[in-house]
């Protein structure tokens, strides 16, 4: 019985305390990345195989996720079958429970997946909240989860961004320009001057809108992707297929 398989799962996390989405190099101690601490969750499963992450979406220092996305391969030892996708499920969160991050379900995918490079869109929301005088008034559900304005006219916005990919920092400089905008901190013809730049030096560095508003909520797949075949798994496995 064929005891390798690869699994796609989607997670989530509050960003406030990870150095990003990815692994941080060895030698920076002071945060982990999320996928430091998914790794070493699989690796507690004990495979045989060299446990390797590939995450869907490279999430900053600070940005949060309701929803992201990795790939990975498991060989269990002595010959067991694959695990089951809730099983998968239940027993990477066991071993995640003291971190802000959390696997909301898995599925078994073809050998040939790849969750970065076969995500059709990604959904970032950037939430804003307005009257409100300083941030330490906030309810607790909302610190460190949003922007805040002060001086605004209604009391909460959310700026949704979809696309199959995006740039460094380009959905924070999005909402930064648009709050800039709405401040008079930057015209529209100044504004437009940075678009037909095409250039992100030429963005003000100081309109960047802050890490800690921003979420990534959704990637979203062909359906026909996620399908695993167990026969052409098999034909993977014993060379007879084209990569």
């Amino acid at each position: 019985m064929r005891s390798w398989a690869r699994y796609l799962i989607f997670f989530q996390y509050i960003g406030t305390k990870y150095s990003g989405a990815v692994k941080v190099p060895p030698h920076q101690l002071c945060k982990k990345g999320v996928q430091d601490h998914l790794e070493d969750a699989i690796r507690a499963l004990k495979p045989i195989n060299q446990v390797s992450l590939s995450i869907s979406s490279r999430t900053d220092t600070g940005v949060h996720a309701l929803c992201n996305s990795a790939h990975f391969d498991l060989q269990r030892r002595n010959d067991m079958p694959p695990f089951t996708e809730n099983v998968l499920v239940d027993a990477l969160n066991f071993y995640l429970k003291s971190e802000q991050i959390r696997v909301n379900r898995a599925h078994r995918v073809p050998d040939h997946f790849h969750a970065r490079y076969c995500a059709q869109s990604r959904t970032y929301v950037y939430r804003i909240a307005l009257r409100t005088s300083h941030h330490s008034l906030l309810p607790l559900t909302e610190s460190n989860l949003c922007w805040t304005l002060r001086n605004a006219e209604i009391p909460f916005w959310e700026l949704t961004f979809t696309s199959k990919s995006f740039l460094y920092k380009q959905v924070r400089r999005m909402a930064g320009a648009l709050v800039g905008v709405g401040q008079g901190r930057l015209s529209v013809p100044q504004l437009k001057e940075v678009l037909e730049a095409r250039d992100s030096l030429a963005f003000p560095q100081a309109l960047a809108a802050p890490a800690h508003g921003l979420f990534l909520t959704q990637v979203d797949y062909k359906e026909t992707d996620l399908q695993h075949s167990p026969q052409t798994s098999e034909e993977s496995s014993s060379g007879n297929s084209e990569d």
